[in-house]
This record gives structure tokens, sequence and C-alpha cells, in this order.
């Protein structure tokens, strides 16, 4: 179980489906991701069949399963939630994201080819259908989200401890994401899981410490979509939303 600074053990009794009192260790970080705890404490109450990945974790967490497929991120949280390791919530929140798109400062928050680079790397992850109009508020916003992240990291950095961040490549990636967030002292290394069949110039390869093969996926042409919904119906003005 990571010692994460500030972090309180509390010991209690619970109750599961049949009845039966079981002694339940929790981790509470007052300063830190507070409102999840609520949902962490319930899904240990839960029992078993959340204990093993139940069809329940999505409602009880309040987990976003659109954005973040359960199936794919599921079990790294329940392999942490077995551990006893806090699983915390480090992402911009979604109604601060307005504001980041208006904020100019952020635009000085990265190096000037770590800024281009963002802004280019939104323009290939929506096939070049973007409104250039929308290019820098959209890179405010990652920029944003990439120091939520660093953020949330250095809150709960201990000596001689680990933590693990799950996030997207780009935010990985030392040369445009969190890492350029952190604090000089805390010291990172980046992993890039990368599908075996896809491309090696799908990411910047000299920002990560290490690439890990994975299975492989069905082609998708996720252009496709996206086609469809910069496309506006007769008699009709459609604008996709990032």
């Amino acid at each position: 179980v990571f010692d994460l600074k500030n972090t309180k053990e509390e010991e209690s009794d619970t109750t599961d489906d049949k009845g039966k009192k079981t002694k339940v260790k929790r981790f509470v970080m007052p300063e830190l991701a507070a409102s999840k705890m609520q949902n962490v404490d319930s899904m240990i109450k839960a029992g078993s069949r959340l204990y093993y990945g139940g069809p329940e974790h999505v409602t009880i967490l309040k987990w976003d399963d659109k954005a973040w497929p359960w199936q794919a991120y599921g079990p790294a949280v329940m392999t942490a939630v077995r551990a006893g390791v806090p699983v915390l919530g480090a992402n911009l929140p979604r109604e601060q994201m307005p504001a980041s798109m208006n904020d100019g400062s952020l635009d000085a928050q990265v190096p000037g080819p770590a800024l281009k680079a963002q802004q280019q790397a939104i323009r290939i992850g929506h096939c070049d259908l973007l409104p250039e109009s929308r290019i820098q508020p959209m890179t405010r916003v990652q920029i944003a989200k990439d120091m939520s992240r660093a953020a949330a990291l250095a809150k709960v950095v201990l000596p001689g401890k680990t933590v693990v961040l799950l996030t997207g490549g780009d935010h990985a990636d030392r040369t445009l994401g969190v890492p350029l967030h952190l604090p000089p002292a805390v010291r990172s290394k980046t992993v890039l899981m990368q599908a075996q069949r896809a491309s090696p110039a799908t990411k910047n390869i000299a920002g990560f410490d290490a690439v890990w093969a994975t299975p492989a996926l069905p082609e998708t042409d996720h252009c496709e979509r996206l086609r469809e919904q910069f496309t506006p119906r007769s008699g009709s003005r459609t604008e996709a939303k990032p």
C-alpha cells in the first residue's frame, strides 16, 4: 500500500449483502479529491461483486464509461482497489474547461515548440476538420489538463514511493505534457503503450522512456465518424463539438 502524504488510515465495520460484518480499512485524503472518497467507500461496501468487477461499478463510481471505457481502464483501477491503493481523479474539472479556452496565459506555460506541437496534434487528432479558430482554445484546454494532472501527482509524492498516472499518450509525452509541469524535484518516467499494428510515427517515441507493445486492435477509421459530424445535413448547419 502506498504511504501517501497527508493520508490517514481508518478502520471501520461494514456489512455485506448477506449481513456479515467485516473490518474495512480506508484511506482518507482530506485535501485531495475528498468528494470522490464517498464513491470509493461505497465501492468497498458494495461487496464481492464490485470487488471482482461486477456490473455495478460504473454506477457506484459515477464512471464516465463513454469517455473512459471501463473495459479498458477498469482492470487497472480494480487492481489498485483490491490492493488498498487510493485511486484519485486528476483531470481538469469539466466546469473549468470553458475558462481555460479563453485563458491566454496558458499559451506561455509550455515552450514554443511544444505549443506548436500541441496545436498540430489537435489538428491531426481531428482529421484536419476543425476550423482554425478552434485550435488555440482546444490546445489551452489540453495544457490546463496537463497542469491539473501534474498538480495532483505533486500533492501525493513521497520520497521512495511511486505514483502511477494513467493518461493519454500526448499527455504522458515528456516533451509536451504532464512532465513539463511537474516540480523539478519530482522524477518521472513515461511509458507509451502502443497497439502492435500502430505506426511508430503515431507518437513522438523520443518523448517516452519506454514503449510497451499491446495486442493489436481492429482497423478503425476514426475520421469517418468525424466527417459525418462535420458534414451539414441538407437545409441545416452543423458544427461538431470537441
